[in-house]
């Protein structure tokens, strides 16, 4: 899977440290490391809801056998 990229191998070592300072566990890391972009922002009226669709996504994630990863994006 393309999330082995980052996960398997000794030249990989610093990656998977980072993911372990995160608190992820072996088990989690194993799985497929699934991508979730989250907009939320307390400035945008539109946005303030993003966080319990983010967390719905999440868990739909985890539900699926994959490993949630979430990063922001810039709202406008």
């Amino acid at each position: 899977m393309k999330s082995d990229r980052v996960k398997k191998g000794v030249e990989t070592t610093p990656q998977r440290s980072l993911f372990k300072a995160m608190g992820y566990i072996d088990e989690e890391l194993e799985q497929p490391l699934i991508g979730v972009v989250n907009s939320f922002n307390e400035i945008i009226p539109g946005h303030i809801h993003l966080n319990t669709i983010t967390k719905a996504v999440k868990d739909g994630v985890r539900m699926a056998g994959g490993t949630p990863i979430e990063f922001p994006a810039i709202g406008v």
